[in-house]
């Protein structure tokens, strides 16, 4: 096991800077647990594995800071993610959970990753330097396994202007979910030795009403990619309770310097609305991808949930259509707070797959339970049993079943 742990210089460099009372009054430490079960059966003739899977618990610590005094602010969050296997399946090969151990044939028996964080603030700015987990329409943090896709880097966000958000920062490293290590960053399914030196970006939104935003970032991936991207999202109320959620979510994909992927030519765009009533939402979305190139991806599979279509199969291959309808119910609207349901159906045609071979085709359909106690000693505790069934035209066809504990301990 390789763990990589935060330098406990910082702490003392942070304490240094001015009065700490808030530094430690406004500190939050928790500890995040997560018991994870996942089984995937392959259905198709001549898979090179019948079925994989593992069950593994894994821990979370985070300690977040306040800031010192002064009109320059500083503080310092640090986290450690720990995971191990409790029954890893001999024989089954890798189960996106946990690193694989070609060798031996099994995922691995324990693996972690710490980091830090140093932040700084000044009025509504803040600045951070260390690991981060972005949730942006150009990097995307991982929490669907065990340890979370982390990115290490650094980030300014402003917030001094009413309804505007600015962000902008650079990203050099990526740890993914199934790794220990920090690599930089390439693009999944690419090779890892073409590697980029880092992700340039900068964005904004901004809030034109209370009902309506829009949003628009750009990104560089050095030698890789240039990436535009603009939203939009309206919320209407349609009366007597119903009210009608509106996205328009477009990505253009070019090649960027000395274009290690070749000239890429990618553009996505995405089309999305939900009609919500009391515990009640209906969603449908379509996405088309054009261009000679599949979305790009950093490697780890670091997901980029902005995709109004992304799932576990996430529909984002070169010229693909796809479209989804989807159903959820909270219980909460019939006095059951805490339990809620999904159950969506995606289906992706006009898949290229290259000179002289037929387009492909694929589906896929998710059925999910959850529920969170609302009081009592096991105030927190969450439950969800996910299945997730796949087929594709050429390709793997399976069926997969997660079922997911988890909770979160507060100490202060």
């Amino acid at each position: 096991m390789k763990v990589i742990t935060a330098s406990g210089g910082a702490l003392v460099l942070v304490c240094s800077m001015g009065s700490q009372a808030a530094f430690y009054d406004d500190s939050h430490l928790t500890l995040g647990m997560r018991n994870f079960y996942v089984d995937r059966d392959f259905k198709q003739e001549n898979a090179p594995k019948s079925r994989v899977g593992s069950w593994s618990q894994g821990f979370d610590l985070q300690f977040k800071s306040g800031y010192t005094d002064g009109p320059v602010q500083f503080g310092l969050d640090l986290s450690s993610q720990f995971a191990f296997r409790l029954d890893g399946g001999g024989g089954r090969g890798p189960d996106t959970v946990l690193p694989y151990d070609d060798s031996k044939g099994k995922p691995v028996h324990e693996y972690g990753r710490s980091g830090a964080t140093l932040k700084a603030k000044i009025s509504k700015t803040e600045i951070k330097f260390g690991e981060h987990r972005p949730t942006l329409p150009v990097a995307y943090m991982d929490d669907s396994r065990q340890l979370v896709t982390v990115y290490e880097g650094a980030t300014i966000e402003s917030k001094e202007w009413d309804k505007l958000t600015l962000n902008a920062g650079r990203f050099w490293n990526i740890a993914s979910r199934e790794s220990t290590d920090r690599e930089k960053l390439y693009l999944a399914g690419g090779s890892p030795n073409a590697r980029s030196d880092g992700l340039n970006f900068a964005g904004a939104r901004y809030d034109i009403t209370p009902k309506l935003n829009a949003t628009y970032y750009f990104g560089q991936l050095e030698d890789f990619y240039n990436q535009h991207y603009l939203g939009l999202t309206y919320v209407a109320d349609l009366g007597n309770g119903y009210s009608l959620k509106n996205d328009v979510r477009y990505y253009n994909n070019t090649g960027q310097g000395s274009e290690i992927a070749g000239d890429y030519d990618n553009r996505s765009l995405g089309l999305m609305t939900a009609l919500r009533k009391g515990g009640n939402t209906f969603t449908v979305a379509w996405q088309r991808m054009y261009g000679d190139d599949a979305f790009p991806l950093f490697n780890g599979y670091a997901p980029q949930p902005t995709l109004v279509n992304w799932s576990t199969i996430a529909f984002y291959k070169a010229g693909e259509r796809s479209w989804q309808a989807r159903y959820d119910y909270d219980f909460a609207a019939l006095g059951v707070p805490g339990l809620k349901f999904m159950t969506r159906y995606l289906k992706g045609t006009d898949i290229q797959r290259g000179s002289g071979l037929a387009d492909n085709q694929e589906s896929e359909s998710n059925f999910v339970v959850s529920y969170v106690v609302q009081s009592g000693p096991l105030n927190g505790l969450g439950m969800e049993v996910r299945n997730i069934n796949v087929k594709t035209k050429y390709g793997a066809d399976f069926v997969e079943n997660r079922v997911v504990a988890m909770y979160t301990w507060k100490f202060w």
